[in-house]
């Protein structure tokens, strides 16, 4: 049986990886289409189940789940798609071509 974190818990989840927060993965739990290992994205959100949305570099969404999955943030510069994504700017605006 399946028990939902407590809403603190959620909370704190939120609070250690914000949207826009780089995450590369180490390991994935036991989902049948893992994401594979290395691979980095960025987190959309997380749900009021603690499970944190990700927006892979690969393309996929699928979410982690923390004590399941192994992942760690990771500092870099944000790629042009993510500025994209989290300033609702075109790539045209983003180089001042527009």
């Amino acid at each position: 049986m399946n028990q939902f974190p407590s809403r603190e818990r959620v909370e704190h989840i939120r609070e250690m990886y914000p949207v826009g927060t780089r995450i590369q993965l180490d390991s994935m739990g036991d989902d049948p289409r893992p994401i594979p290992r290395g691979t980095m994205g960025i987190v959309v959100g997380v749900d009021d189940a603690g499970s944190v949305m990700m927006k892979w570099d690969n393309g996929r969404s699928l979410s982690l789940i923390p004590g399941e999955d192994s992942f760690h943030k990771v500092d870099a510069e944000p790629t042009e798609e993510e500025t994209i994504y989290e300033t609702g700017r075109t790539a045209e605006q983003l180089s001042g071509t527009d």
